[in-house]
């Protein structure tokens, strides 16, 4: 186990190499300027902000120099938000982030694979279509729209938690179910495909003739199985989570990186837009690992070999 994480890491490194390369080339490469996008810049004041950044000279100067301050966690000075590094910024909005992406992780995820399964197991029957419903709602409704129905119903008709902020423990939870409603529908689904899959399987069909109880083969024996899709989802599904909603963290004004994000790309916001595609990549390729590592956990006969 530890060695396969080892090559893991190892092989994240030129991962991270070509990601944080095709960033910048991207972004430098685009059409427009980092200075210019809201008002002319005289062309001295423009050469001057270029020297500051690190932005004149050749595209492969440019390039060396950022990869050189990458390499050494220097992620540089925004160009947008003038007088803040990129490390500032992510400081403080990736653990807002993180917190609510946390919570609605985890609100997904037990709520998803709890309803899939009782879909299951009441499969063709009223509790099955009732679930898969709720699901399909969940699914269809975007945040949008799913916000603003919350804060109706939860903030006005029945006040119990305050419209938007952050900073009290009742100002994260309407914005954790929110950002968690369409996952959870999407891992329902999931969940009760593949537990319709293990339930006609042989070691099912034993643990039933042995007599055990019904919740105990459901629980202790095919859950453990039909958990495996599951598994593989939440990889990209934790690094989407954790990183930010734009939408929702703008609808409820939550500092989060979000909207810095978002920002960035607008106002082509060069080294924002590399710190937060580094910050993204980085969670994706760990959580992926402790994926393969949880499925190993779960499944014996599959072997880490890479």
């Amino acid at each position: 186990m530890i060695a396969f994480i080892f090559r893991r890491l190892l092989l994240a490194v030129p991962v991270l190499f070509v990601v944080i390369s095709l960033t910048f080339l991207l972004m430098r490469l685009t059409p427009g300027n980092p200075f210019s996008a809201d008002r002319a810049i005289p062309p001295r004041i423009l050469a001057k902000l270029e020297a500051k950044h690190q932005l004149d000279g050749t595209l492969w100067q440019q390039y060396t120099r950022y990869i050189r301050d990458v390499a050494h966690g220097n992620l540089r000075d925004s160009t947008k938000y003038f007088g803040r590094t990129v490390n500032e910024i992510l400081a403080q909005t990736l653990p807002v982030s993180a917190t609510l992406g946390s919570l609605a992780f985890l609100i997904a995820l037990g709520a998803g694979i709890f309803l899939g399964t009782y879909a299951a197991v009441h499969h063709d029957q009223a509790q099955d279509r009732l679930a898969m419903l709720t699901a399909l709602l969940g699914i269809s409704l975007p945040s949008f729209i799913l916000a603003p129905l919350l804060i109706l119903v939860f903030c006005t008709y029945v006040p119990i938690f305050p419209v938007a902020g952050w900073g009290s423990p009742d100002q994260i939870i309407l914005p954790a179910i929110c950002l968690s409603l369409p996952f959870a529908a999407a891992i329902a689904r999931l969940m009760r495909t593949s537990m319709l899959e293990v339930l006609h399987l042989e070691f099912v069909r034993t643990a039933r003739a042995k007599g055990l109880p019904e919740r105990v083969v459901i629980y202790r024996h095919a859950l453990k199985v039909a958990i495996l899709p599951v598994v593989s989802y939440c990889g990209p599904l934790a690094a989407s989570i954790l990183t930010g909603s734009i939408v929702v963290e703008q609808i409820f004004k939550i500092p989060g990186l979000g909207p810095f994000f978002i920002n960035s790309v607008l106002n082509r916001d060069l080294f924002m837009v590399g710190g937060t595609v580094l910050v993204y990549s980085v969670t994706l390729i760990s959580f992926n690992i402790v994926v393969d590592a949880l499925y190993f956990l779960l499944d014996r006969r599959i072997k880490l070999t890479s």
